[in-house]
């Protein structure tokens, strides 16, 4: 059967990641998270206090740049090496989060992240959430979700994860965060966040993550139902 590219959309702490990592584990496709990767890339400035406002210590810093992403057996989950060097739980933190979306609307920074993740997906069969993968690195995915959610169920979901990380943050402190990475990434010069326009929306506010597993899935049985019968047409108009 046909591979496809599976485009998971939308707003921070909807559920994206999560919904992302059992779909391609369900269909034995590989999971990109995106958002990791401009995260990896804040560290990496922060630690080299690259300026943003400066195009050639950027596209400097850049050039020394090298993600990855193992599955680590023991934690059944796939981290993020910054070169080589394991990230997956300092990116996570909240002073990443406070600066990633100002690193993220840089256009160098974008070029850069959206090349590695058109190569990542070159052969298909691969799941990835961002925030403009349906718009700008995959506008030809089969299946495109847009994910949101109110701003209090995300900032509620959102502490519970840092929490899990043995991190206390107040609730008010990831909303303001949370709304103002919102603003940037909505109206950002370079590759906006924004709905495509043959995209599913899916409001997580009041779905349990299978619910929202389900969501994606039959939206990826039809578009292979439509594949196939495609190929079923073409494959018939040659003989």
């Amino acid at each position: 059967m046909k591979k496809i590219v599976i485009a998971l959309d939308g707003y921070s702490s909807c559920g994206k990641s999560t919904t992302a990592k059992l779909v391609a584990a369900s269909l034995g496709y590989a999971y990109i998270d995106t958002g990791a990767m401009y995260r990896a890339v804040t560290l990496y400035f922060l630690d080299h206090h690259v300026s943003l406002t400066n195009p050639k210590e950027v596209k400097d810093a850049l050039n020394h740049i090298d993600i990855d992403f193992h599955y680590n057996p023991k934690t059944k989950r796939n981290e993020v090496f910054l070169n080589g060097l394991n990230v997956e739980d300092e990116i996570r933190k909240m002073y990443i989060s406070d600066q990633v979306s100002e690193v993220s609307v840089v256009a160098e920074v974008r070029h850069a992240m959206v090349a590695q993740q058109r190569k990542m997906g070159k052969k298909r069969g691969v799941v990835m959430d961002g925030r403009d993968i349906g718009t700008a690195v995959f506008p030809d995915a089969e299946v495109k979700i847009f994910m949101t959610a109110d701003v209090d169920t995300r900032a509620k979901r959102r502490q519970e994860e840092l929490l899990e990380k043995k991190q206390l943050v107040n609730l008010g402190e990831i909303k303001e965060n949370l709304l103002k990475r919102d603003l940037i990434d909505s109206t950002r010069k370079e590759s906006p966040l924004r709905q495509a326009e043959d995209a599913a929306l899916l409001d997580t506010s009041h779905m349990t993550i299978d619910e929202q597993v389900d969501f994606v899935l039959d939206k990826v049985t039809s578009a292979l139902i439509h594949e196939e019968r495609v190929l079923e047409q073409n494959l018939s108009e040659r003989r």
